[in-house]
């Protein structure tokens, strides 16, 4: 694993991983928990995560643009999740009470030899493929 991905997820461990105050977002406290559930998944610790709209995101490069390849868990006003993905356009996956369900049903989905995470961004990830698979 690289220093970078150590950084982003303890970023998102700082900013999300710890208990909301009762005056922040109630999202705050299940995203925490998912936070906290995908970081200990070491398929998911070594991939580059990213945040944004409550949605926990993994990329298997460091840098933008970033892969979607790789479904994502967003928080539900009612607590709950939904695995959608890899892409914006997809259909949801699923909905479901649990962040440990959430969490199973991304690394069930992950791509073929994903991770660690590339230094670089998703073309450059791209080209480094193509060229190790030429070989």
């Amino acid at each position: 694993m690289t220093n970078i991905v150590d950084a982003a997820w303890h970023d998102i461990l700082t900013t999300y991983g710890e208990p909301s105050r009762p005056e922040e977002s109630p999202l705050l406290e299940p995203f925490a928990k998912l936070v906290r559930i995908a970081h200990a998944k070491p398929l998911l610790r070594h991939l580059s995560p990213w945040t944004g709209m409550w949605e926990l995101h993994f990329s298997r490069c460091t840098e933008m643009d970033y892969t979607w390849d790789i479904p994502y868990i967003g928080t539900l006003r009612d607590g709950r999740y939904y695995v959608e993905g890899p892409h914006r356009s997809s259909p949801r996956i699923a909905e479901t009470d649990s962040a440990q369900a959430a969490v199973a049903m991304v690394i069930d989905r992950l791509p073929p030899r994903c991770g660690p995470a590339f230094i670089g961004n998703a073309g450059e990830l791209a080209a480094h493929q193509k060229a190790r698979d030429s070989r």
